[in-house]
């Protein structure tokens, strides 16, 4: 699974160590649907899976052939955040693997920082990662699946991109650590689905410890 050497892990955050999409799914779901916007739970879970905020308003705005209020983005991330805060989960075997990691490692995801910090926080995974492990392509305005955000991360580990491992579990995760030249690893709970054959995919994050620590 691991093809060269490596001396740093960058994780992505949603999907990858916490289980918050489907509940980000839902957030949405009812909040568009303020808008005229009716969505299906997987409709509404692929078109959140792995992209920006900017990439999802342009979406709505192009099927609802309206403009979205100004404040749209920030009433999503608020109801959002309400949501994570009373239910978002660690995914199985999350702890385990980051209690285990030996190597440096960090978070590198869309996500704004606010949101990864609840993320870590509520799931009790803040406790493996000072703030200067998180990263957020909020942070430099450029976002997966372009490969800046993880090269930035490398780049503040102080450890070259092609010794750097990322493990993703979305498609513009995966190319955009193939971009930035990473070995990558994909996660996908599901083990009847394995979304590419460009990398290796593990369907439980403990059958990482082996491969990583």
């Amino acid at each position: 699974m691991i093809s060269r050497n490596f001396e740093a892990v960058i994780f992505d955050c949603d999907g990858t160590l916490v289980d918050s999409e489907p509940i980000t799914a839902r957030v949405l779901i009812d909040y568009v649907r303020e808008f005229g916007v009716e969505l299906e739970f997987e409709e509404a879970h692929e078109l959140f899976v792995g992209r920006d905020m900017q990439s999802i308003a342009k979406w709505l705005e192009s099927t609802t052939n309206r403009q979205l209020p100004d404040i749209f983005a920030t009433e999503f991330r608020d109801r959002q955040a309400v949501a994570l805060k009373e239910s978002v989960l660690a995914i199985e075997g999350a702890y385990d693997l980051l209690a285990a990691m030996t190597k440096p490692f960090c978070v590198a995801s869309n996500a704004p920082q606010e949101k990864i910090a609840i993320n870590l926080s509520v799931t009790g995974l803040d406790q493996f990662f000072t703030a200067d492990r998180t990263f957020s392509a909020y942070d430099i305005n450029v976002w997966k699946p372009r490969p800046d955000l993880f090269l930035f991360a490398a780049e503040q580990l102080k450890v070259a991109p092609a010794k750097c491992i990322v493990i993703e579990d979305s498609m513009a995760g995966i190319d955009a650590g193939l971009a930035a030249g990473m070995q990558v690893i994909g996660y996908s709970r599901n083990s009847e689905v394995q979304p590419t054959n460009k990398v290796p995919f593990v369907h439980c994050l403990r059958e990482l410890i082996q491969h990583l620590t």
